[in-house]
């Protein structure tokens, strides 16, 4: 359906995505499909990071994303900077090719995207982010405010990236929002300065919410919620809740995602216990399941690096049915107990054929996964 703007109205909803986990269930194994208490989500999403800025690649990555939703993937994931915002809207071709031509309806597919890094290209993207946020005389934007010269979640930076970003994908409203890498801002300001800062924004993705521009929203990481609270980039999930809560009201708030880097060369996710909830030290996967967060892995085959780097002995615990190296990897991120889903960025078609055939295998069991993960940190360890 396209609103008047020709922008594509809707979004994803519990009916909807039922409906897509009902047309797939056929061919997917019974725990591939996720409730999140609302909607229900695939076990593995396409992610859609890597590639040039070139036509040849957006061609590659817009069918990408046409067959893995064919596949039983619904989650698709995309940032304003990927790609210089060649990613997104590569992601906008997908999901309007998908609906024209029937083979998805806009309330089943879960689109996500990202703010918070800047979009241009190096060596000028100081420079354009000058121009564009700093100079204009109605901004409240400092230079101040980009930090390691890469990231801003000024609250006027993030409405306007927003805006760009529902325009490239071509939609009317995103499924969840993200502020992406928020914790660079902790390598030039105090901690409380820090949440402050996310509170003023909080503000903007709440209203942004209530303008139906976005559904949900949440934190995008990389190293804050892998890190101990010592970490000078730590963010403690549990104050950032309470923070949305605070912003939202006498209503529930909308910050119900966190996405961060899980696989088997980076475990901490399941492994150290980040975060504090009512006085107990607990893994971020542990405190985002208390929060009423769900958590969703980036990285999970590490970009590929672990092609014929995993060990025989874990290799052979995954059983025969899982022929290559990227399918074990995806298969022990996607296991995570209290992971939602597991994205992969996939191009070719052989790749979407390798990670999607995990669509119809089983997820590990919690004593298999953590026996796995025991295996897996002597490993690391040099055990």
């Amino acid at each position: 359906m396209l609103g008047s703007s020709n922008a594509i109205a809707g979004r994803a909803t519990p009916e909807g995505t039922r409906r897509y986990r009902e047309r797939h269930n056929k061919n997917c194994a019974a725990d591939h499909f996720r409730e999140t208490g609302s909607l229900v989500a695939s076990s593995i999403g396409i992610g859609t990071y890597l590639g040039e800025p070139d036509e040849y690649t957006d061609s590659l990555v817009a069918e990408a994303v046409v067959e893995s939703v064919r596949r039983g993937a619904n989650v698709i994931d995309s940032a304003i900077n990927y790609r210089y915002q060649y990613g997104e809207r590569s992601v906008g071709k997908a999901i309007r090719r998908l609906l024209e031509s029937g083979e998805a309806s806009r309330d089943e597919l879960i689109i996500c995207t990202k703010g918070g890094v800047v979009p241009h290209p190096t060596p000028n993207h100081v420079d354009w982010f000058y121009q564009q946020y700093v100079e204009p005389s109605n901004s409240t934007v400092s230079m101040a405010d980009l930090a390691q010269e890469r990231y801003c979640i000024h609250p006027e930076y993030i409405q306007d990236q927003l805006n760009w970003s529902l325009a490239n994908l071509g939609i009317d409203t995103i499924d969840v929002y993200y502020l992406h890498n928020p914790e660079k801002l902790l390598s030039q300001v105090e901690p409380d300065t820090f949440y402050n800062r996310l509170r003023e924004v909080f503000e903007v993705l709440e209203g942004a919410v209530l303008a139906g521009k976005i559904a949900n929203y949440g934190l995008a990481t990389w190293n804050a919620f892998r890190v101990l609270p010592t970490e000078k980039n730590h963010i403690d999930l549990a104050r950032a809740k309470s923070i949305a809560g605070e912003v939202a009201g006498n209503k529930e708030d909308r910050f119900r995602f966190i996405q961060l880097p899980l696989n088997m060369g980076m475990p901490e996710a399941v492994l150290i216990p980040t975060q504090t909830i009512e006085g107990e030290q607990v893994s971020v996967l542990e405190a985002a399941d208390r929060l009423g967060i769900w958590a969703i892995a980036s990285r999970s085959i590490c970009e590929a690096q672990v092609i014929g780097q995993i060990p025989e002995k874990i290799a052979s615990a995954f059983g025969e049915s899982l022929r290559t190296d990227c399918q074990r990897a995806l298969q022990y991120t996607r296991s995570a107990p209290g992971l939602l889903s597991a994205l992969v960025g996939m191009k070719a078609p052989q790749h979407i054929e390798e990670n999607l055939a995990l669509a119809a295998v089983g997820r590990l069991g919690r004593a298999s996964f953590q026996e796995l993960t025991d295996s897996i940190v002597e490993v690391l360890n040099g055990n």
